[in-house]
């Protein structure tokens, strides 16, 4: 079937059994081809927005834009980020990409997926990504690798401190001065300067407000003011302090007058990272399957193109970005896999458009198995749920807030659902992949860091932690019999120097560190202790991630490692002291 969607641009969508592709080409652009801003923050829920009803926070400049285009009533994402981000990038169900949860790995997503910063890259648009990722920190599953030309922020899940921290820039990592979201904005506004005179791509990936719950002083005691508790000051402090970053981007697209030209957009990864503050009533909060815990703020606005005040009621998701941008921004787009998303195009500028009630799946997976996790279904009125064995079922037109399981009072529409997701899940997650083995030995990144909380591990090994967020630490080394072993995917043929991130303690001096790579076996001893304290925190409550310290570097050799895959294992053949060493990292240096 062949339908024009009438729009800004244009083009021909051609839709065929669930695919489609934009026909139009980069000749075929305006002179005045949009620029995009995408603005991406990290655990605000939809409730932490002052014009949807929040009596306590004060969010002027997302207000403002909201109002200033269109807002998108019922807009959903996943229950966590990494796998938000993976749909947003993609246009594809997460689990399709690979991604499967947030640590260990299961954040990254296939280096094949073909993301919005490679389709806007390809269509001659500079691209920068400023913040936060966690799609993948290695090569070719990074920025770098996933169209952008430019990064400046960190790859994993969170970051440990938000003042004066240090920050990836390509490849190199950087001091900053200032608080984090100031820092990224600044970079953004910098990267907007550069390229103000060819098409441009900023992705503005905001780390707040997730935790650990650090803010400057003026936006905390604002809001302690008002009597809210530590956490939801902190909170409610980034959130405003997200507001005000907001309000200077646009003011620079103003001040090179670059507004009616450029497409901004605004949407939080997942619901709100607690479960006491503001959610419109809504059941849910982050890493739930509730609508609380999916459904977020999404407003676009395009002055002069899109009319100020519209509002989206109809169900729309984040599989639907990546198609949606490519129809706004009329450039061409054939897509590499199949997408899941359809463009909401029509949703805005069509006064009645043709938008079939759909289907929206949820699965919360987690490290151990993909089964029995929480899942939920969404329809135009229903949301299911299940939490265990049994689903739930809830008609969010009468009972918005979840509070009236009708499950029993209608077993047919249970059985359809469920059926429906059964197969959904059967169909995504029949190509997850068997192995999660690290690529090393690429031209672009000749020095790979594997960290401790992608490896596997025996005997009495834990994470400092326990959970393995981002940036933890494998502890309680404490026997020879004990091993840590990380997969390895080795690109091309080489000379690798082999090193590794630890601490030990004085009395544990002289413990010796073996590797080994296919059979071939090298150690070194570590004659003095190195065992910092943790570095100070502005944390506004305790948090639940490790906190930062320092860490010491040495070399365990350098051995040819030849294309294919291997295993690297690290032992602790001698062990002095109680203690044994603490792991940070392997690093492998590709020589020459």
């Amino acid at each position: 079937m062949i339908r024009q969607i009438s729009g800004p641009n244009l083009c021909l969508i051609l839709v065929f059994m669930g695919s489609f592709t934009v026909s139009c080409s980069t000749s075929d652009l305006k002179p005045d081809t949009p620029n995009v801003v995408f603005i991406l923050t990290d655990d605000q829920g939809w409730g932490d927005i002052a014009s949807h009803g929040n009596p306590d926070i004060s969010t002027p400049a997302l207000d403002a834009l909201a109002a200033s285009g269109v807002r998108f009533d019922r807009f959903f994402v996943s229950p966590v980020c990494a796998p938000t981000r993976a749909s947003l990038l993609t246009g594809r169900d997460h689990l399709r990409t690979g991604t499967q949860w947030v640590t260990y790995g299961l954040e990254n997503m296939r280096s094949d997926e073909y993301t919005f910063g490679e389709v806007f890259r390809d269509a001659g648009y500079n691209t920068g990504l400023f913040g936060k990722w966690h799609n993948g920190s290695h090569y070719p599953m990074d920025p770098a690798g996933q169209g952008f030309d430019e990064f400046f922020g960190f790859t994993v899940g969170h970051w440990n401190n938000y003042f004066d921290t240090e920050l990836q820039h390509g490849r190199e990592m950087v001091k900053t001065e200032g608080y984090i979201a100031d820092v990224l904005t600044d970079s953004t506004l910098s990267f907007i300067e550069r390229h103000r005179e060819k098409p441009f791509f900023a992705f503005v990936s905001y780390n707040t407000p997730h935790s650990p719950f650090q803010v400057p002083e003026s936006y905390f005691e604002k809001y302690k003011g008002l009597g809210l508790s530590d956490k939801n000051a902190a909170v409610y402090g980034m959130v405003e302090n997200i507001d005000d970053n907001v309000a200077r981007i646009r003011s620079k697209l103003d001040e090179l007058e670059l507004t009616e030209n450029t497409i901004v957009i605004f949407m939080t990864d997942n619901g709100p990272n607690g479960g006491d503050r503001y959610n419109g009533n809504m059941k849910g909060w982050k890493a739930k399957v509730d609508e609380g815990g999916v459904r977020v703020p999404m407003f676009i606005s395009w002055p002069g193109t899109i009319e100020p005040n519209t509002i989206v009621e109809e169900l729309a998701a984040h599989i639907d970005f990546l198609p949606s941008l490519v129809d706004l921004a009329g450039i061409e787009f054939t897509p590499k896999n199949p997408i899941d998303g359809r463009s909401f195009t029509r949703l805005i500028f069509e006064e009645d458009p043709e938008w079939n009630n759909r289907l929206l799946f949820t699965h919360q997976s987690r490290w151990d198995t993909l089964e029995k996790f929480p899942a939920s279904v969404r329809d135009n009125r229903y949301r299911m749920v299940r939490y265990g064995d049994e689903w739930e079922l809830y008609d969010l037109n009468l009972d918005p807030s979840q509070r009236r399981n009708i499950a029993q009072e209608f077993p047919a529409m249970v059985d359809e659902l469920s059926n429906s997701y059964e197969n959904w899940y059967s169909e995504v997650t029949s190509g997850l992949p068997a192995s999660r083995a690290i690529p090393v030995g690429y031209e672009e990144a000749p020095q790979v860091i594997i960290p401790a909380v992608e490896s596997n591990f025996s005997g009495n090994i834990a994470f400092q932690g326990e959970s393995g967020w981002s940036n933890d630490w494998l502890v309680n080394w404490t026997s020879p019999r004990d091993k840590v072993w990380w997969e390895l995917d080795v690109i091309e043929t080489g000379e690798y120097e082999i090193s590794i991130e630890y601490t030990l303690k004085e009395e544990d001096a002289g413990v010796v560190i073996e590797s080994s790579v296919d059979g071939h076996t090298m150690s070194v001893q570590i004659d003095n202790g190195f065992y910092p304290d943790f570095l100070e925190s502005p944390d506004r409550v305790k948090r639940g991630e490790v906190y930062e310290k320092e860490w010491a570097e040495i070399s365990v050799g350098t051995q040819t490692i030849s294309e294919g895959n291997h295993m690297l294992e690290l032992q602790l053949p001698v062990i002095p002291g109680e203690s044994g060493l603490e792991l940070k990292s392997v690093i492998l240096q590709k020589k020459g």
